[in-house]
């Protein structure tokens, strides 16, 4: 059963930035009500799953500023403009952690936020890792980044989610996904 959709009565933009956008939306609700939202705009995300073999993960430690502490995450990166999402996780594999995936596979994708924003985070496994062609194009961070990657077991990275050592959401539900 389809049930109707809100009507959106004018969008201003509010902010410009290199990930995101911010609009102001006045919106009429599916139940009559006038109201104003804050909306952030997000082309989308990719997730990896970077599987060394059927076992083991590759996890990144990074800075991550906004909390102000080291964590460690699944690699993931937002999607460039008109970006296909698969061709985007095999470029964040190489970025990320150094490694060409030789399979690409779609999990699935969800919305981390969808209260406030657009973001889709697509989560792809990926296999039959291995160095990049040494002809092709050197991978390389975002100036924003500082990452270290490590391969752990299945189990140590799930015990790390129990510990409180894993933080990041999208890193605890990829894990439930394998």
């Amino acid at each position: 059963m389809d049930e109707p959709a809100g009507t959106t009565l004018s969008s201003t933009g509010a902010f410009t930035g290199r990930v995101f956008t911010v609009t102001v939306d006045r919106v009429t609700l599916p139940n009559g009500r006038d109201v104003t939202l804050d909306i952030v705009r997000h082309r989308g995300s990719v997730v990896l799953l970077p599987m060394p073999d059927a076992g083991r993960i590759v996890l990144i430690r990074q800075y991550r500023h906004a909390i102000g502490r080291w964590i460690w995450e699944l690699p993931a990166g937002s999607l460039d403009e008109g970006e296909d999402p698969a061709a985007a996780a095999a470029r964040e594999c190489e970025e990320e952690i150094g490694l060409r995936p030789g399979r690409v596979t779609l999990v699935g994708a969800w919305y981390p936020t969808p209260g406030f924003c657009t973001e889709v985070m697509n989560y792809y496994r990926l296999d039959e890792l291995r160095p990049p062609d040494p002809d092709g194009p050197q991978a390389h961070t975002d100036e924003d980044e500082d990452i270290r990657a490590e391969v752990f077991t299945l189990d140590e990275a799930r015990d790390m989610v129990r510990r409180g050592d894993i933080v990041d959401l999208k890193t605890a539900w990829g894990l439930t996904l394998l």
